[in-house]
This record gives C-alpha cells, structure tokens and sequence, in this order.
C-alpha cells in the first residue's frame, strides 16, 4: 500500500506547486496535535491527504480536505480504501480544491461517492485579485473601503508582524462572543503558527495604535494563493478603521510572496444578487463578515459540492440524521 511519509509526500506535492494548503503536511502535523490521524497516500500521478477522527465504538470519520492533489484519481480510490477500511471508517468525506462550475468535470472522476450539498470548509467565498500594482486593487474595493484604508492611516494605526499569540487568542474569544461564531484555542494559534511561519508560509499581523493591539490576523500562502484563515479584533477605537488596513496589508504582504489570489474565506452561502439585496439588514452568521468583505473588491466563488464515500450505510444514515439533527438544535 503506498502510504507515505511527510518527507515522501513533500517530494510528491514539489511537483503540484498550487496545490492548497490543506493538501500540506504541516496542516496534517497541525490536525495530528488535535484529534487527527493523517495519512498520505500516493498512486502515479495523484495523491490525497486523509484526516482520520476517531469516533466511539472503534469507528472514524475519515476526510480529505481540498485535495486529491495531482490527475488520474481514479488510480487512487482503491488505496484510499483500503486505508480507510483498515482504519474503521464510515464514510469518507471529500472537498475537491475546485469550483462549483467544474463539477461536471469532476464528476467522471468519482464513481462511487455521493454528492453532498454540505461540505466542512466554507463553501462561498471572495477571492481578491492581486495581479498588478496595489493602485488597482484600491480601484477594484468599494469607495468605503478604499476610505476607511486611507482613514486608518491618518488616525495613526500602525500593521506590523507580531509573535504574541496570546494577545491575538484573546482577541479572537472577543470576537466570537461579540460576532456569535466558535474559535479556536490558544494552543492551536500557536501551533498553526509555529507550523507554517518558519517556512514563510503564514505571518500574523497585528494593527496598533498607540502602542495598543487593536486587531490582527493570520494570513497563509503556499504557491499563487493566500487565505484568510483567522482575524479578530477587541471593541476599542473601531473608529479607527483597523481591520481594514489590516486587510490591505495582508494583501501587500500575499503579493510579496508571489500570491495573485486572496482568498478571503467564507460568506453566506447565496447568490450574488441575495447577498448584496440583503447584507444591510443582517447581521447573524457570516453576514457581518461579507458585509466587510465585500469592500475588497474581490469576486465572488463558491466551491464545489462535497462528496462521501459510504463504508458502513446503517451508520452513515444515523451520521446524517444526528448533523442534521445537530445543525437544527445550533440554529
């Protein structure tokens, strides 16, 4: 069975230099530190990361995020298999790293999984260009954006790159009891940096004023792409506008490295013509997000559809009926 090692899996990802940064070794050493078993297996031209949880009664939830990586997937399912048998899994979960208007595409590649409607990763998104000089991103963000950008400036707010993850974790449980989402533990900042920073391929930015911490971020790279992953900010001087040069300078910061796309991550999953139609008179979920986000003059992408791989059918129902189930009792 060809399962790989962290060494042979960077070997075989050097040769698919886009590929997305969950596909990375360093984002299965970061799941591993959090109830993740990855394991990496590799068939000619194509290869996939899975990320086992392990579920009671000797069962696991088996998931390959944003990948496979490389051509030819088909080669690859028997082996992805027979991992995921040996490791008792009830079904597979996959988020193909592509959008949803090559589905059909995709399609021809995946006998035997059903599709779902419902993936773990965001499923919409704006991705900002960052082709050409920043004189043309600013033309591209909305008037307010542009301003508030130029405001911060002139209020004396400061973006520079931070190590102190303990601030920026504390920032984040301001954030998600002001904006109502989940966030992450210190520890998990801390090891997410610890992972990526050293390669160049993550930085924190931190946005100050007078000397104070105001907001900050965490922004990835890894080949043309950059995400934003996580940013937060506490309730003092928003007058200021931080998060928004915050913004400007992760962006400054991606083209540096030779991204041409940010990739914002995550807004209400509607069209186009229901986000910008409603995004004034809401405010829960992940509509405060696009309202800010929309500025940045990126265009809006949906990904494609998951799919799940059924291992065990009995199981794999009462799995879809206790989300649901779940999803109900959160809203």
């Amino acid at each position: 069975m060809p399962i790989q090692n962290e060494t042979q899996w960077d070997e075989f990802l050097s040769h698919y230099p886009q590929s997305h940064i969950l596909q990375s070794s360093g984002w299965g050493q970061l799941k591993s530190n959090f109830g993740w078993l990855p394991v990496r297996v590799v068939v000619e031209q194509s290869g996939a990361q899975i990320l086992f949880r392990r579920l009671p009664g000797g069962f696991s939830l088996a998931y390959i995020p944003k990948g496979p990586v490389g051509k030819n997937w088909q080669s690859l399912w028997p082996d992805v298999d027979r991992v995921c048998r040996a490791k008792r899994a009830i079904f597979l979960k996959l988020e193909p790293d592509s959008w949803d208007q090559f589905e059909l595409e995709l399609d021809s590649q995946m006998s035997g999984f059903l599709t779902q409607a419902r993936t773990i990763q965001p499923r919409r998104t704006i991705v900002v260009d960052l082709n050409g000089p920043e004189e043309v991103w600013l033309e591209r963000m909305k008037q307010k954006t542009r301003y508030n950008i130029r405001l911060a400036e002139r209020k004396g707010i400061v973006v520079h790159p931070a190590k102190d993850l303990k601030a920026f974790s504390q920032m984040m449980q301001i954030t998600g009891i002001r904006d109502g989402f989940g966030v992450h533990t210190l520890e998990y900042y801390q090891c997410a940096y610890d992972h990526f920073a050293p390669g160049g391929h993550c930085e924190l930015l931190q946005a100050d004023y007078d000397g104070k911490p105001l907001a900050a971020l965490m922004v990835f790279a890894q080949g043309k792409r950059a995400w934003y992953f996580y940013g937060a900010s506490n309730d003092e001087e928003r007058n200021r506008m931080p998060a928004y040069l915050l913004q400007f300078e992760a962006m400054r910061w991606a083209a540096k490295k030779g991204c041409k796309e940010y990739d914002l991550w995550g807004v209400p999953d509607l069209d186009e013509e229901q986000l910008e139609a409603n995004f004034n008179n809401r405010s829960d979920g992940l509509w405060g997000v696009y309202r800010f986000k929309r500025g940045f003059g990126g265009n809006i992408m949906r990904s494609a559809a998951a799919y799940d791989r059924v291992y065990s059918p009995v199981l794999y129902k009462f799995y879809l009926w206790w989300s649901e189930k779940r999803k109900k009792d959160i809203d």
